[in-house]
């Protein structure tokens, strides 16, 4: 489906404005989307998005305008913008416009897609849930993702998006048998780099595809990168018949770069400074990633939260299109208490008895329930003391401390930092945890030694020997909580 260039019609520069090129056409005006070529070797990609008059369109620069003037000749290439797909994309880096950008030789064995697609149509989405497992207890126990759905994290800056992001790629890749499809729109190129060395260090980079749109490149660049991600994805399910794990970071970027082409474009913004089309360019995105006849996308999204509002537009709109919210707590990352999820305003739409089975929906509503319990006393302890609770709220407590530190858990991709081993644990044996901790099997055994652990049967070796992490984190936690002191008030 490549189109071939059509040489004839070429326009003029009429103005430049930072990234906003408006251009003239004598002949054939080129329709919206088209891909315009201009400057040395046609180095200066514009893509079109409004027709002004019957001779002039507006556009904007996918890559930076430097060098551009009045006057000077823009070719129309003929079609839109084009992803690469195929075979020979694996264990790949592309920017926007499909150029690698990993330092190798060009593929081999490609095509060209339109990044521009319509969604699958409702008759070909596919119906049936399925459970698809992280091997991070927390989410696994209480906020289960779907195969096939679209899973977001949410958090402000620095409370650990992209680590949890990196080790569910960690996680899912060992034993997804698809392809993963890694995108980064307007994120640090530091971050690109590691993850990089990393996957190709864990041998999964045979199976991987990944598509860059950084932080310093235009926004009209960040704004389509992730149309182009989506192409490959759509090529591996409906061509190949496979599922596609597809991870973007961050999709907040996607949002903001297209806030600053409409700001560009000259269009009034609505609420908060966003452009008034947000909804619809986030569905555009959004609806093309489902689960159908032939093949699943799961996809997991970070969310920045502007200043941890999650009343901001851009958080709300991403909200509606999930079918799972992993909330990240600044307060759970300052307490030490990794992955720093928020167990409470965390959900997913999977966490029902006809999907998860009985049991399981039984122990996570019940872990639920006594971490609630626990949020409520925590005014109580605060002002006046563990000691004056009564005995159920006591154990209520206890009970919701241990489940708290149990449901921490060390990372893979933290390890050089941590000093502990990662841990991957399967959804029999967290749930396993949870429900002997929640039927007081661990009363007796010392908070910290369920802290940092994989399986449920590490405490007991922790109570014995100690561990010096658990150590750290009961000293650091006997200066916040009047639990490990009965007769100390909490600053809790």
């Amino acid at each position: 489906m490549e189109h071939s260039t059509s040489p004839s019609n070429l326009g003029a520069v009429v103005s430049v404005r930072g990234s906003v090129v408006d251009i003239r056409f004598e002949d054939q005006l080129p329709p919206i989307y088209s891909l315009l070529r201009t400057g040395q070797e046609g180095r200066i990609a514009i893509e079109v998005l409004a027709q002004l008059d019957t001779h002039r369109v507006r556009g904007i620069a996918l890559t930076p305008t430097q060098g551009l003037a009045r006057g000077m000749v823009v070719e129309d290439t003929g079609g839109p913008l084009m992803a690469p797909i195929g075979k020979g994309i694996l264990s790949r880096m592309f920017d926007v416009f499909g150029n690698t950008i990993d330092r190798e030789p060009a593929p081999t064995e490609i095509q060209y897609r339109t990044v521009h697609r319509a969604p699958p149509s409702l008759a070909r989405r596919s119906t049936k849930s399925e459970i698809f497992e992280t091997g991070i207890k927390v989410i696994d126990v209480l906020m289960p993702l779907e195969r096939g759905g679209k899973a977001g994290l949410f958090g402000g800056a620095g409370v650990g998006k992209t680590v949890l992001l990196t080790e569910m790629i960690h996680n899912m890749i060992g034993h997804h048998e698809g392809v993963s499809i890694f995108c980064g729109i307007g994120e640090r190129c530091r971050e690109g780099e590691e993850l990089y060395r990393e996957m190709k260090e864990a041998g999964v980079l045979p199976n991987m595809v990944m598509v860059f749109g950084q932080m310093n490149e235009p926004p009209g660049s960040r704004f389509r990168v992730g149309h182009a991600a989506l192409t490959m994805a759509e090529y591996f399910r409906d061509d190949e018949h496979r599922d596609v794990l597809l991870l973007i970071d961050n999709i907040f970027r996607f949002i903001q770069a297209g806030s600053e082409v409409s700001g560009l474009m000259g269009q009034m913004p609505s609420r908060l400074g966003y452009q008034p089309t947000m909804g619809t360019e986030l569905s555009q995105l959004e609806e093309r990633i489902a689960n159908t006849d032939t093949g699943a996308i799961t996809s997991i999204q970070a969310v920045y939260v502007p200043a941890d509002d999650f009343t901001d537009p851009a958080a709300v709109h991403t909200f509606s299109h999930l079918s799972a919210s992993i909330v990240l707590s600044r307060k759970r990352a300052s307490e030490g208490l990794y992955p720093a999820i928020d167990p409470l305003q965390s959900n997913s739409k999977m966490a029902t008895p006809g999907t998860i089975g009985e049991r399981h929906y039984h122990i996570g509503q019940e872990v639920r329930r006594t971490l609630a319990q626990y949020a409520e006393l925590k005014d109580i302890i605060a002002m006046l003391g563990l000691e004056q609770l009564s005995l159920a709220d006591r154990k209520v407590v206890a009970r919701a401390r241990r489940l708290e530190r149990f449901l921490t858990q060390p990372f893979f991709t933290t390890e050089q930092f941590s000093g502990l081993k990662g841990q991957l644990v399967s959804r029999k044996d967290a749930l396993d945890g949870c429900e002997r901790i929640l039927r007081d099997e661990f009363k007796d055994y010392p908070e910290h030694a369920l802290y940092m652990i994989g399986a449920i049967d590490q405490a007991q070796e922790n109570a014995k020997s100690g561990s010096p992490a658990a150590q750290d984190e009961q000293e650091s936690n006997h200066t916040t909580t009047g639990d490990s002191n009965p007769n100390g008030k909490s600053k809790r």
